[in-house]
């Protein structure tokens, strides 16, 4: 342990700020003076039973909000720009970023997942009260543009039967079903997102399977076509300039536009943390299951769709594609499987309206929470009689309507503009998170309360520091193929770049009107309020003890 970690200079804690043997009173937990983020968490035991989220639901809504249309559609557009192997390549490195940010999320959510808390609850509380500001409006911005994204993508696929109905027809539907789900109970939404989940599970692993058979010449036209795209036309789509540094940004590229598919999924186990059944038990579980998944889905499936369909294929996604966007589609097609065609596409769509799903709740959280702490109109704070924050969902459903651009523009174009918009506020959140954890770390340093974390991931904070560097150079150079020649637009900038100003006016305009340092120095942070709440609520729980082999293998599955 370095010395910097232990406090912000240097030196070691003052003996009256450490906690080393025993914690604070129980009574001190209920401090009226508690700064003004804590007011909008309940503490109390009857309300922190009040749960509806149980393992399965948790994982498979992190896991819903990953396989969407990022891996489906999107990864045809990368494919077609850059080729398979920096396409595969793009996605193994976003995982290792993904699995620093779920880990640090999954650590400080277990610590005190509290009900009522967001991922900017724990950067006012660790960090600084304008930063969480900027954080949380950032998150409901993304969340609201994954929703129109999402619904965009949907109506692609939906056009691939040409039945004639207008696209934002196709969008609309879409857009209702997401809305009636988010409206009812929070048990209902676990439950359909659960299923929206499993068909999403089993379609990727079918296609994995398919993907194979397909490659070994297992198709009715018995073509093994092997590894034979990366020969012709070649494995790599040189990028912007040719050689070796073609290559590279061709790789590049493919790692900064691979951070759609995962975007803002990691930090749906966060978000649930207080509504789960069992946190400190359900969330590594969920958190350690989700990234093996992930390996998984987007490890091998994106080695085998660059294998199915060759980069120059004009029906991959781009601004002039059509309805048969879906490299997995045109794979199945080629090899002469027509009648399955049809049925993947109807199961990618299931995923299309399973992450629009995610991401409406996702949002209209991160909204509800902000009033709740006095980041945004009181309004928003307004919930059924079941707690559902129904203003705060058609807020961030209203703001999905972005979708309605497919009236004016392709499908095709909406589609990556959104992409750029919500992958950029993505990587700014993550930048946020990251920050967040290396000063919730460094403060349970400073008060001895590092060995009491529930959860403890490896090669932190090591790790974290040198993903934030990562997560940094990709933010900065987002749009780099619009700066070059002929490839200067307008739009593609705005899109790419728009979101940087936008958080830095938030930031700054909230600390010109309410001042205050600019971190909190580490002695001032609180990481001991909640935590004997917590302690209790774990303390109260019991693991299920499965009563046959049946049950062994669902409580290692869910």
């Amino acid at each position: 342990m370095t010395t910097s970690e232990k406090d912000g200079s240097g030196s070691s804690p003052p003996s009256g700020d450490d906690f080393r043997g025993s914690p604070p009173p129980h009574d001190s937990l209920a401090d009226p003076n508690a700064p003004q983020f804590d007011q909008g968490i309940s503490l109390s035991p009857e309300t922190q039973l009040h749960r509806g989220l149980k393992s399965r639901h948790i994982q498979f809504l992190a896991l819903g909000g990953a396989i969407g249309t990022g891996l489906f559609v999107g990864s045809g557009a990368i494919l077609r720009e850059v080729g398979p192997v920096p396409l595969w390549l793009g996605y193994l490195s976003m995982m290792g970023v993904v699995f620093c940010v779920m880990n640090v999320i999954a650590e400080m959510s277990t610590y005190l997942p509290l009900k009522g808390i967001t991922l900017p609850y724990f950067t006012s509380r660790y960090v600084d009260e304008s930063l969480a500001f900027a954080a949380g409006w950032n998150y409901w911005y993304a969340y609201s543009v994954l929703v129109a994204a999402e619904a965009t993508a949907g109506g692609i696929l939906l056009d691939y039967w040409d039945s004639g109905v207008p696209n934002w027809v196709w969008v609309l539907v879409i857009l209702v079903v997401i809305l009636i789900l988010n409206i009812i109970a929070v048990g209902v939404f676990g439950e359909a997102e659960f299923w929206f989940a499993s068909i999403k599970f089993l379609t990727i692993m079918g296609l994995i399977i398919v993907g194979i058979v397909i490659m070994c010449g297992g198709g009715p036209n018995h073509d093994a076509v092997g590894f034979r795209y990366w020969r012709d036309p070649g494995a790599f789509n040189e990028f912007i300039v040719p050689g070796s540094a073609g290559r590279f940004l061709a790789y590049w590229n493919a790692f900064i536009k691979a951070g759609f598919s995962f975007i803002t999924s990691p930090e749906l186990i966060g978000l649930a943390a207080g509504e789960a059944v069992a946190p400190r038990r359900n969330l590594p579980k969920a958190a350690r299951r989700f990234l093996w998944r992930l390996a998984i889905f987007y490890g091998v499936s994106s080695l085998i769709v660059g294998c199915l369909v060759p980069y120059t294929n004009t029906r991959l996604l781009s601004n002039e594609g059509n309805a048969n966007a879906s490299p997995w589609v045109i794979g199945i097609e080629n090899a002469g499987i027509g009648v399955l065609s049809h049925i993947i596409n109807a199961a990618i769509l299931t995923s299309a309206w399973s992450a629009g799903n995610a991401f409406l709740y996702s949002g209209s959280r991160v909204l509800f929470s902000m009033a709740q702490h006095g980041h945004a109109p009181k309004i928003f704070g307004k919930t059924t009689r079941r707690g559902v924050p129904w203003v705060a969902v058609l807020a961030t459903w209203a703001f999905g309507c972005l979708a309605f651009l497919n009236a004016s523009s392709s499908g095709a174009q909406v589609f990556a503009w959104l992409m750029n918009l919500s992958t950029i506020s993505g990587y700014v959140a993550w930048i946020v998170v990251m920050i967040t954890y290396l000063r919730f770390r460094k403060a349970m340093v400073w008060k001895g309360l590092l060995d009491t974390l529930p959860f403890r991931t490896p090669l932190q904070p090591y790790l974290t520091w040198f993903i934030l560097g990562v997560v940094t150079l990709l933010t900065l150079t987002n749009g780099f193929p619009i700066f070059t020649a002929k490839r200067w637009n307008v739009s593609d900038f705005l899109a790419a770049y728009i979101t940087l100003p936008a958080f830095a006016l938030l930031y700054l305009g909230h600390k010109v009107v309410y001042r205050g340092p600019w971190v909190k120095p580490v002695g001032d942070i609180d990481v001991i309020t909640g935590k004997q709440e917590m302690d209790d609520l774990t303390a109260a729980d019991e693991d299920p003890v499965p009563k046959n082999v049946l049950q062994r293998i669902w409580f290692w599955i869910a």
